[in-house]
């Protein structure tokens, strides 16, 4: 008994003597960080990081590490006490000239790879392929790693300090993620590839706190599945492989080390990139098999405003002579800074660190220590035995009864361990979603943020509660749609709208009939009594886009009236399309001075019936179907929109035979560090007799005033600020826009504006102009070109803009040249 007593006090004793210890790999004499130095304890092998920075676990007193680099003396030292380590390498001098060697052997090493590609890439060697994968993506923090302790906190005035409270942060959150993760989900899926298509369908998913889960945080493509692909898409950013065609010329690497995986020498090489700031570039290890010169493992990083990682792990076929991807990891930790990091409508704030100052850094807070991980496993491989795809153009598809697998199927399937504190996140999560209702709160919030308010079986409209424009002024209406909860196959619409200013009611009534599921589609019908702008181009296929306010229709003053009589089918049915096909009749009615003339007549009033097919085509972007429609879940550029419009002569009154044609491009590419670079371009060409209210009038968003200060509004999104209304107008035009927007700067705690440079250009034409008698307008044959700045977001959404008008279309007065706006950006905070 007496022999058991001391053992258990032992025992005690060496888990209480665990730490963990945190450290960072430098060159001595440049005291330049060493990326991925191998660190090797009694019980573990570590690599460092980009910056040479690196954390071992579960260590003990006395424990011994040894920190080697190629080209450097290796270091070794007994630990004593958990601490940050700044360890100094220093170069060997004789063996530079070996590193410069290793370098070129590893630029041959890397041109092998590249010429094996089709040998060993999956996608290149196997005509078919199959797997199924299990993924896991917890938010979490070690709980080890925690302080945990109550502190006191004082306030000193006038020399004497006075105790203020308890903060009990630390305590609460460890006790809490002792017991639990922050946030789980889990899901069962079926890979496919069948030489073209690679599909992705989910057989079960499970999320804490969620009946029905977010579709779109499935979507979300947090890393590319193979790194043989030209483009490596880390975080929803786009890099080139570190592999792909360009990969001499944008990377530099180096043999590391030699190992061994699956009995076979592997090489292990540091990449680089040599284009990039080391925060903005791709970085890490490629494991090279020294006999076929495939991937049998790679580790990919970017460290800017957050640390993300991505992890390929790979298993050796025999029979196929194939390294085969075995698991994936995706993590995201701290950044080099405090700015947040958004993630499943959440935020996970980090603090920055003094890197300069290692060793005397900051004591790290709780907020440090949380970290989003996601892993997938994948098994049951079957290769090159013939499998037929069904909907091919659907990156994933999640089934009907993906929700409701049972616990048998799960653990069949769970290939990780789903320990205590998974088991208690879901009971946890679950539970609170139950008692404070997150699932419907959650469901109303987003129907808010598409403009609806859901009340029982009507999702009222809010686009139609109050606006304002210089023709109405302020309008006032109530409007909405009925939802799935009367009908998932019908829907009702409609709204009622009165304008103060011109005193008539606006109305609108229609319905839909839902055919297909899948293709989301809709034919449908509608009769509206309303007015719009004169010469506006709107393309049909545009999604609803609710907007707090809109600002550009404020300052418009120039309307006709329509009613219209429509009937429509939307649907989704072709690939990566989306479009609506129309047959409509409106009886035209200008609320200005304005006289069409026709073969000699002259038209105040006009009947138009037209048939008009919109399309928005999305060729580089991925969707999901899931069990409530179609989602759009990865959204890549460029975007093209075609619309023809087409009056049929003799048809139903019809006044006028004309064409028209409209093309609109959108480019957007974001960068990982907050800046943003978007192209826009509308392209218009119209045919035949067409009135002025359905020319172009190119999206002015000027007012007629004489000083610069009585001309202030707020800005429009792609409009000439310094263009006065009804100024020109084209019967073909050209649109072109360019803005590229910096991250926000923080100038003071509550001021953080960001910087966006626009420049405009646009030109067009106008056919018979002999036609239009009433209105005196401009034509852009030389062309209109006007450039700004905008500074966005200085304080609570709030900026401004000034724009200059330049070129051929210049004023003669100067101060007609110049726009000063205001801006507005909501932030939801997601």
């Amino acid at each position: 008994m007496k022999h058991l007593v001391y053992l258990v006090f032992f025992l005690t004793c060496t888990v209480q003597a665990q730490f963990e210890i945190t450290g960072r790999i430098v060159d001595a004499i440049t005291k330049k960080p060493l990326p991925f130095a191998s660190i090797t304890t009694p019980n573990s092998f570590t690599i460092a990081d980009l910056d040479g920075n690196f954390t071992v676990n579960n260590m003990h007193l006395n424990d011994s590490i040894t920190v080697s680099y190629v080209g450097y003396e290796a270091k070794k030292w007994t630990t004593n006490t958990p601490k940050n380590l700044l360890i100094k390498l220093n170069p060997i001098p004789e063996k530079l000239e070996t590193v410069s060697v290793a370098k070129n052997a590893a630029v041959g090493i890397i041109k092998k790879v590249l010429q094996n590609k089709k040998a060993n890439d999956p996608e290149r060697k196997l005509n078919f392929f199959q797997f199924k994968a299990y993924n896991k993506l917890i938010i979490t923090a070690n709980p080890d790693s925690i302080n945990g302790t109550l502190d006191s906190i004082f306030e000193t005035k006038r020399g004497v300090q006075k105790f203020v409270k308890i903060d009990s942060t630390d305590y609460i959150f460890k006790k809490i993620i002792s017991k639990q993760h922050i946030y789980q989900t889990e899901k069962i899926s079926k890979y496919q590839f069948d030489g073209l298509h690679f599909k992705e369908t989910v057989e079960a998913i499970k999320m804490a706190g969620f009946k029905k889960p977010i579709y779109e945080l499935i979507g979300l493509k947090l890393q590319s599945f193979s790194v043989y692909e030209n483009q490596y898409d880390l975080l929803e950013n786009t890099y080139n492989g570190p592999l792909g065609n360009t990969a001499l010329q944008d990377y530099s690497f180096k043999i590391l080390d030699t190992l061994y995986i699956q009995n076979r020498e592997v090489l292990m090489l540091l990449f680089s990139n040599k284009k990039q700031k080391k925060e903005n570039g791709l970085h890490g290890i490629l494991y090279i098999d020294t006999q076929n010169y495939a991937v049998a493992k790679a580790v990919l990083r970017i460290k800017n405003l957050i640390d993300v990682s991505a992890t390929h792990d790979y298993i050796f076929f025999p029979e196929e002579q194939l390294w085969f991807p075995n698991a994936r990891t995706f993590k995201i930790v701290k950044g080099n800074n405090d700015e947040n990091i958004k993630i499943l409508g959440g935020q996970i704030q980090f603090q920055g660190d003094d890197f300069e100052d290692f060793q005397n850094a900051r004591a790290k807070v709780t907020s440090d220590f949380v970290e989003l991980v996601s892993k997938s496993v994948y098994y049951e491989h079957t290769f090159n035995q013939p499998i037929r795809i069904s909907r091919p153009s659907i990156a994933i598809q999640v089934k009907d009864d993906a929700i409701s697998k049972d616990s048998i199927f799960w653990q069949k399937n769970r290939k990780d361990t789903l320990d205590f504190r998974g088991i208690e996140t879901y009971k946890s999560l679950d539970s609170l979603a139950i008692s404070k209702g997150i699932e419907r709160k959650l469901s109303i919030g987003r129907r808010i943020l598409d403009g609806y308010l859901p009340v029982s079986y009507l999702d009222i409209d809010l686009r139609y509660l109050v606006k304002y424009n210089n023709f109405e002024g302020f309008r006032f209406g109530l409007g909405g749609v009925t939802n799935e909860k009367l009908s998932q196959i019908f829907k009702l619409d409609g709204y009622l709208a009165y304008g103060l200013k011109d005193e008539q009611l606006k109305y609108k009534y229609g319905g839909a009939l839902r055919l297909g599921k899948a293709s989301n589609t809709w034919v449908g019908g509608s009769y509206t009594d309303d007015i719009r702008e004169i010469a506006s181009t709107a393309f049909a296929v545009d999604k609803r886009i609710f907007k707090i306010y809109d600002p550009r229709p404020i300052n418009v003053s120039t309307f006709y009236n329509y009613k219209q009589l429509r009937g429509y089918i939307e649907t989704r049915i072709i690939p990566k399309t989306e479009s609506v096909w129309e047959l409509s009749q409106s009886k035209i009615d200008p609320s200005f001075d304005y006289t069409f003339n026709y073969n000699n007549k002259l038209y105040n009033q006009y009947t138009l019936t037209t048939f008009m097919a919109s399309v928005q085509w999305n060729p580089f972007s991925a969707f999901m179907l899931t069990p409530s429609g179609r989602l759009e879940i990865e959204k890549k550029y460029p975007k093209f929109t075609f619309q023809i419009t087409k009056a049929l002569p003799g048809l139903v009154g019809n006044d006028f035979d004309f064409t028209k044609f409209d093309l609109r491009i959108d480019i957007q590419k974001k960068y990982i560090n907050g800046q943003k670079t978007t192209f826009y371009s509308e392209i218009g060409h119209g045919v035949g007799a067409i009135p002025l209210t359905h020319l172009y009038n190119t999206s002015p968003n000027n007012l007629n005033k004489d000083q610069i200060l009585q001309r202030i509004t707020i800005s429009g999104k792609n409009s000439f600020e310094t263009m006065y209304f009804n100024e020109f107008f084209s019967s073909s035009y050209a649109f072109f826009q360019i803005k590229h927007g910096f991250k926000r700067v923080t100038l003071f705690k509550k001021v953080k504006p960001s910087l966006v440079m626009v420049s405009r250009l646009g030109w067009g034409i106008m056919e018979h102009p002999e036609q239009h008698l009433g209105i005196n307008y401009k034509t852009l044959e030389r062309g209109y070109m006007e450039s700004g700045v905008e500074l966005n977001q200085i304080f609570k959404g709030f900026g401004i803009s000034g724009f200059f008008r330049y070129g051929p279309n210049q004023l003669v007065r100067f101060d007609d040249n110049i726009a000063i706006k205001a801006t507005f950006i909501f932030d939801f905070g997601f």
